[in-house]
């Protein structure tokens, strides 16, 4: 009887102290009491109406919530209100952007949106290292071709009939092959596509009297970029061509693997819908020059290579900036294209990447040890070169939905997030060891939006809604600027740069705007589209999937075998989709002691 006697002892103990909790406030309402687990770093203050957080209330998420703090903030339904606001809020911030370019800097390429005036190439050194573009007026119609994800189909006609009207690439201009391809190639391609869907799932999208002029476009600009393939020993192109005469005399021979590696999208796209295989034959075969270069050992790739001699100047192998968008559109090319030897080299490069890039605990949700973080390393050893990141890595989670590897893209995701909690922002490069900005500059990149919208539809998960408003409300507190929004010069002293970068309007802008808009045609239309890594959307059919030749590399043999969709694979599972449950929903995607974690990691706590 004395152990009945104790748990009742016990029970009452614990009543009276709830009810003295209770009464304390009353009775001493200057008394703060201290949680358990205060969050460190406060969200800012938000970019629209005051009441958003009272909204939150109401809905049943955030501050309602049960559980620690971590669970108070984020987990739980997310209000309809709340969430149509937020939508409203991206697409204004969007409209601003593109209204100050075209009233301050049209037809000029870029905004400056501290002085209210246009940025483009400086013509006394057309060269420039410092401007890789050196197009004219095409930013315009960058930001005009999302207008249609908005449902503007008058401002994204007017756009196309002024890109048809006024656009030229007749001109003595020297440009970046991979810039000029992902930013301009891709967008005709893009837009063209859509203007001649016979199902227009945007509204009516049409152009009247249209006759494949930005088709046309596409293949003038594409032809003025062959030469950049020619000439070369291993097949990899030059970094830049002029759009008149050729490579230049003193073309630089060396490149980057992603810049080199990363136009099969859309060189691909293009032969298809001509039925000329030139584009996507030497796309293809500079991919595969590149990957017949990787070491034996450790199957990794460098992130620079010479051109003529197939050496690797760059020996560090990473995710982040020179590398990228090569493993990005591996994938992406199998998704359209269907080609068995994608999925092939892409699954390769996959595993060789977990095995010798990827540091951490061996799952993102349950046991022991650092959590799972991406490093770079030198591509023969394998060893660790140095202790920084990029915020071009923060595209890999959302790479890693589309492969079906969600709870490794959950853990990337969230450490990403806890930077972008520390600074209002992601510098261009994070010391993870010092805890600290390598480089300090932020210049509105879109991958961590991306990654936040794609893991949203993946899982449904409202935590990835708070997540987009925390990096909404940060970008209207510090970057907003007189005539748009500026790059951040310095992520802890707030400075900004007098630069708006193109891809803030048509992928920052975008991504966001789609996370809240669960109504928008990409979701519910039925069809089946595909981001470009520029943010381009181009719809996954079959035409796609059936090429009118059948060329084959020199000293190939034929390995165009199709695969279906069905047979994607993400290499470490043996599901096609290693899928988070329907009753993990509302709930946090990432434990909580295991996000206390991170953001420790960060600096947070």
């Amino acid at each position: 009887m004395q152990w009945r006697s104790l748990l009742l002892g016990l029970l009452l103990l614990r009543l009276g102290l709830q009810a003295l909790l209770t009464l304390l406030p009353a009775l001493a309402p200057g008394l703060c009491l201290r949680r358990r687990f205060p969050f460190p770093f406060p969200p800012p203050p938000p970019a629209g109406p005051a009441h958003w957080g009272s909204l939150l209330r109401r809905g049943g998420g955030g501050a309602e919530a049960a559980g620690d703090e971590y669970e108070r903030r984020y987990s739980g339904a997310f209000p309809p209100q709340l969430r149509a606001r937020l939508r409203d809020a991206a697409r204004g911030m969007f409209v601003f952007g593109y209204d100050s370019y075209m009233q301050h800097a049209f037809p000029r390429d870029e905004l400056d949106p501290l002085h209210c005036r246009g940025r483009g190439p400086d013509r006394r050194d057309p060269g420039s290292l410092s401007y890789p573009y050196l197009l004219g007026q095409y930013v315009t119609f960058f930001s005009n071709i999302e207008l249609l994800v908005m449902g503007n189909s008058s401002e994204f006609q007017k756009a196309v009939k002024l890109v048809i009207d006024t656009v030229s690439f007749d001109k003595d201009s020297t440009v970046q092959v991979f810039e000029a391809t992902i930013r301009v190639l891709g967008s005709l391609l893009s837009a063209h596509i859509i203007i001649t869907d016979t199902k227009q799932p945007f509204g009516d999208m049409t152009i009247k009297d249209y006759d494949n002029e930005l088709l046309h476009m596409a293949h003038d600009l594409a032809v003025r970029l062959l030469p950049a393939f020619e000439n070369t020993k291993t097949g990899i192109p030059y970094p830049r061509v002029n759009l008149k005469n050729g490579v230049p005399p003193d073309s630089n021979n060396e490149t980057c693997t992603a810049g080199a590696g990363s136009l099969l999208v859309e060189f691909g796209i293009l032969s298809r819908l001509l039925g000329d295989s030139t584009f996507e034959w030497v796309a293809r075969r500079a991919v595969k020059a590149l990957w017949n270069l990787r070491n034996n050992n450790t199957g990794l790739l460098g992130n620079v290579v010479n051109i003529q001699t197939g050496h690797w100047v760059g020996k560090q192998s990473g995710l982040g900036a020179g590398s990228d968008s090569f493993y990005e559109y591996l994938l992406k090319s199998y998704i359209l294209f269907g080609e068995k030897e994608d999925l092939e080299m892409f699954n390769d490069a996959y595993r060789n990447i977990q095995n010798h890039l990827r540091r951490g605990r061996e799952a993102c949700n349950e046991g022991e040890g650092d959590p799972p973080l991406y490093v770079n390393v030198n591509m023969f050893t394998g060893q660790l070169m140095n202790t920084w990141i990029d915020s071009l890595q923060a595209f890999f989670p959302g790479l890693q939905v589309l492969i079906g590897d969600v709870e490794d893209a959950i853990c990337l995701h969230a450490f990403y997030y806890a930077i972008w909690k520390r600074y209002g922002a992601l510098p261009e490069r994070y010391n993870w060891q010092l805890q600290a900005p390598d480089v300090p500059f932020y210049p509105l990149r879109p991958e961590l939006v991306e990654s936040t919208y794609l893991l949203y539809q993946a899982t449904k998960n409202p935590f990835y809604l708070h997540v987009g408003m925390d990096i909404l409300q940060s970008l209207e507190k510090y970057t907003k600027a007189k005539c748009g929004y500026a790059t951040l010069h310095h992520v802890v002293e707030k400075t900004k740069e007098d630069r708006m970068e193109s891809f803030f309007l048509s992928e920052t802008c975008k991504y966001l705007y789609l996370l809240f808009d669960e109504e928008n045609p990409l979701h519910k239309s039925g069809n089946k589209y595909m981001f470009t890594t520029e943010g381009h959307i181009v719809s996954v059919d079959e035409r796609f999937r059936n090429s009118l030749w059948q060329d084959i590399l020199p000293g190939e043999e034929d390995s165009t075998e199709k695969v279906k969709p069905n047979d994607l694979k993400a290499v470490n599972f043996s599901s096609n989709c290693n899928r988070v449950p329907d009753e993990r929903r509302y709930l946090l995607p990432l434990k909580s002691n295991y996000m206390r974690q991170i953001d420790r990691m960060v600096g947070l706590i």
